[in-house]
């Protein structure tokens, strides 16, 4: 829902920090792996309740995650490197989703107890807006349709109420406030819920 807006906000300065990495001696698809990375160790942060480290590997893997496709972008325009590839924006999207699943599973293993229910909603909820998502995103691309509301993209990003700005949100607030976990994920997860089902009227109306 948020995502159209936070793009016209986080666009200008990620493209100034890809030109000035125009020469840098790594690629975007480094960005993305290392992003991988540094979300793998958000979550066993977590996981091992060391709450403020994995808030703050959590930052520096979203920063990757913009930073990877404006390095992209701006290589392609200037002609310094490779544009923006399939290749990119798959490995992207699948290291996004293991990331969040991963980030999902920590909150259990911190406190199983009281966040294991919760986190096991979360994950059921993930599978419908993933699922979803990806599904319109194929057929979309089977019929030729196209968006760049969301930004440039290498396949259709369908909208719904909870997109990446609100997932990102999501998971900075659990980070910064465990104790609320369980709340959180309640909610959260039944947002996914309806966001499925708007996706989900969306693909049987377009696709009819």
């Amino acid at each position: 829902m948020l995502d159209p807006l936070m793009r016209r906000l986080i666009d200008p300065p990620l493209d100034r920090l890809a030109a000035a990495l125009e020469r840098a001696p790594f690629g975007p698809d480094a960005v993305t792996l290392a992003g991988f990375a540094l979300g793998v160790a958000a979550a066993a942060a977590n996981g091992l309740d060391h709450g403020p480290a994995a808030l703050a590997l959590f930052a520096a893997n979203r920063l990757a995650d913009g930073l990877d496709g404006a390095l992209a972008r701006h290589r392609g325009r200037t002609g310094s490197g490779a544009g923006p590839s399939d290749r990119g924006g798959y490995i992207d999207i699948v290291l996004d989703f293991i990331t969040y699943a991963l980030l999902a599973l920590s909150f259990a293993i911190r406190d199983p107890v009281a966040d294991a229910l919760p986190a096991a909603f979360l994950l059921a909820s993930f599978m419908g807006t993933a699922s979803s998502f990806l599904a319109y995103a194929i057929l979309a691309g089977k019929h030729g349709r196209e968006t760049s509301l969301r930004g440039r993209k290498s396949f259709y990003h369908l909208g719904g109420l909870t997109e990446g700005t609100e997932t990102i949100l999501f998971f900075a607030l659990c980070l910064a406030l465990p104790q609320h976990f369980a709340l959180l994920a309640w909610i959260f997860g039944a947002a996914c819920w309806l966001t499925t089902l708007g996706r989900v009227a969306a693909g049987w109306r377009d696709f009819s």
